[in-house]
């Protein structure tokens, strides 16, 4: 049974921020962040650069210190798909080609019930949700406005076939919670404190569960940006971190993998896996790829694995355009603060080829 409390309510077991290693401060990053202090719009919070699991650059803006807790919204979805991809590594989900109805046994006859989990994951339910549209029966306003959410996502009819069309909702990314949850017998939160957070050192913490008791895999999870790039710094070493196992390789390799092009609908994203985004960065001349959670007004876990970088930025421009432009810029400046030397000038007197 589901318990009804609040889960993660403000969880403080030990040292009040999960820090990552630091290391002497690059100068060339410690020119960049400092430009955003005077940024227009003041709702920045924090950025957190890592190179190889050591902090390069950090800084907090508008009164943010490094233990504030931020609401990551949509970039919890995911962390949510960390957490299906440790259940399957626990053999609790046996796989993605499994329907939605062989762990939540309620949803079978519903339109979510027979979506396989890996339609579920790529936002290829087939649901009729839509989180930009208003009208849309799966909305979700709609749904956080529901008494009852669960038989709120189970009413919700299909719009097309599973798998056939990507449509932006955070219906499905509940439902993954949901499912977790009947897979393991734990709510999503206390999964995410016994496998992913304890285990990266992440003791500060809050995860808002529904008033059915599930914790709400669609997002309204707050972690320090400290915490957001040590998860991003897990995910770069392939699901290790500090030499301990936390999620296999080939989950991340798939999680991450683009399944489906958004580019025609997303300016900031080129490609969608499970619940993470890709896009290729055109910096100095050089395409650099970039996976990256995302969550509205901005906040993001950018890994960029050719230059071993993890930037992690939280901010609270919550319905505001300007919020996702802001973040890839300080993206983009990180990258072009860190793009390597193509060539050496030749040495003085030496013969040139």
């Amino acid at each position: 049974m589901i318990s009804k409390t609040l889960a993660g309510a403000l969880v403080l077991l030990g040292p009040a921020i999960a820090a990552p290693a630091a290391a002497r401060t690059d100068p060339a990053l410690a020119r960049v962040l400092p430009r955003f202090d005077t940024d227009e719009h003041p709702d920045l919070r924090g950025v957190v650069v890592l190179r190889d699991g050591r902090i390069v650059a950090e800084r907090y803006y508008n009164g943010e210190v490094p233990d504030s807790l931020h609401d990551i919204r949509s970039a919890g979805k995911s962390i949510t798909s960390l957490l299906v991809g440790i259940a399957i590594d626990q053999g609790k989900i046996r796989s993605v080609d499994d329907p939605v109805a062989r762990y939540w046994l309620e949803a079978k006859g519903s339109a979510i019930g027979d979506v396989a989990l890996k339609d579920m994951l790529t936002m290829r339910s087939g649901l009729a949700a839509f989180d930009e549209d208003p009208a849309s029966p799966g909305n979700e306003d709609r749904m956080d406005e529901a008494a009852d959410p669960i038989a709120f996502v189970l009413s919700v009819p299909r719009a097309d076939p599973p798998g056939m069309r990507y449509r932006y909702n955070s219906a499905t990314a509940y439902t993954a919670g949901v499912v977790v949850a009947k897979a393991t017998g734990r709510t999503l939160a206390d999964f995410a404190r016994a496998t992913l957070f304890a285990p990266l050192g992440i003791t500060r913490w809050q995860w808002a569960s529904d008033v059915a008791g599930y914790t709400k895999g669609q997002g309204n999870l707050s972690l320090t940006t400290r915490s957001l790039a040590t998860i991003g710094e897990m995910v770069r070493e392939g699901g290790r971190y500090r030499g301990r196992r936390i999620v296999s390789a080939a989950w991340l390799r798939d999680a991450l993998a683009p399944k489906v092009g958004i580019a025609d609908s997303d300016p900031f994203a080129d490609g969608y896996g499970y619940f993470w985004y890709s896009k290729v960065q055109q910096v100095d001349g050089r395409q650099v790829a970039v996976s990256f959670a995302s969550g509205n007004g901005g906040n993001k876990i950018y890994i960029v694995p050719d230059r071993h970088l993890v930037v992690a930025i939280t901010s609270s421009a919550y319905g505001h355009g300007y919020g996702q432009r802001r973040s890839e810029a300080i993206l983009k400046a990180v990258l072009i603060a860190t793009n390597p030397v193509v060539a050496k000038p030749a040495r003085r007197g030496a013969r040139q080829p």
